[in-house]
């Protein structure tokens, strides 16, 4: 394993020459009507201290790490600048990189690639919230977790419960849900932290985005997992969407669900947020499309960057 110093570098360089198989293909240009913006949103989840891609024994030997998606993300940027990178959570734990580095190596990478925000999975608390915060001090990004109250810890002044960015003169508000640390996060490595519901922390921060922020997009960085048969009476993506109004699309973690195409679920009032998972380990990148007019969602698409994307007009 080469030192840090030079990995970061190499790395990222390594990227701009790498072949792009065929599933990598990209549509070179973004087409929309007069008076309309496209706001493209990448996204990834459990990547899980992926540096490197996978190796020669693993099913998908090749693929993951990080050069192929700093890459990626160039040239989609290029063909649309109205784009944004988000993470899902557990950036950590997996190789040998968290071991010896305690999440540094992992954020400086993120930060490189030019990641917006990320939320937190359990695995970020692995070595304690000192060492988590120790780690957040390398992300030139936001970090954002809504459900998690990090005051009087030395996470407060680095996690954020909501972040506002204007993207193509679009006001677009991003937030964070974290799943519940019970038998899962050691109580010790936790500590100081409260776990808040994340149906009623969703409306407030929802309600907060919309009326207060006049946000015309809202997306929630989840980590509570997408399940096709959830466990009875357990909180997760589509639960949340099912009974919180407004949330446009949710990129989602946790379960480590390699999902060809984003699902679509019906909100309270009627509307539909769109949900979607990539996997692990930076196998996949996500990609989804919202084209807006006079502040409103017209269309809207999503899949898995080179696939073919099935348009969802609303």
């Amino acid at each position: 394993m080469i030192n840090r110093r030079n990995f970061l570098t190499q790395s990222i360089a390594l990227g701009a020459a790498v072949a792009m198989p065929r599933h990598f293909a990209l549509a070179e240009s973004l087409f929309s009507g007069a008076g309309e913006t496209v706001i493209t949103i990448l996204h990834t989840n459990d990547t899980h201290s992926q540096i490197e891609p996978l190796p020669a024994n693993d099913r998908n030997a090749g693929k993951g790490g990080v050069a192929r998606r700093a890459t990626l993300v160039k040239r989609i940027r290029k063909q649309n600048p109205n784009t944004l990178l988000i993470d899902a959570g557990d950036v950590c734990q997996g190789t040998p990189y968290f071991n010896f580095f305690k999440g540094e190596v992992e954020y400086k990478v993120m930060s490189a690639i030019g990641y917006d925000a990320g939320t937190l999975g359990n695995h970020e608390f692995d070595n304690g919230v000192e060492s988590l915060a120790a780690a957040l001090k390398f992300a030139n990004f936001d970090i954002v977790s809504s459900n998690y109250d990090v005051k009087g810890t030395a996470l407060e002044g680095i996690v954020k419960p909501y972040v506002v960015k204007t993207v193509g003169g679009i006001r677009l508000g991003l937030f964070g849900l974290g799943i519940s640390p019970v038998a899962l996060i050691d109580p010790a490595n936790f500590k100081g932290v409260t776990y808040l519901d994340p149906v009623s922390t969703a409306r407030d921060v929802v309600k907060t985005l919309r009326e207060k922020e006049n946000c015309a997009l809202v997306v929630c960085m989840s980590h509570l997992g997408y399940f096709e048969k959830p466990r009875p009476n357990s909180i997760t993506d589509s639960v949340v969407a099912s009974q919180v109004d407004g949330i446009d699309f949710i990129a989602s973690g946790h379960a480590h669900l390699f999902m060809e195409k984003p699902v679509m679920q019906k909100q309270p009032c009627g509307a539909e947020t769109m949900i979607f998972q990539v996997g692990k380990s930076g196998i996949n990148l996500g990609r989804v499309d919202f084209t807006m007019r006079q502040g409103k969602v017209v269309t809207k698409s999503g899949g898995l960057v080179g696939e073919e994307v099935s348009t969802i007009t609303r």
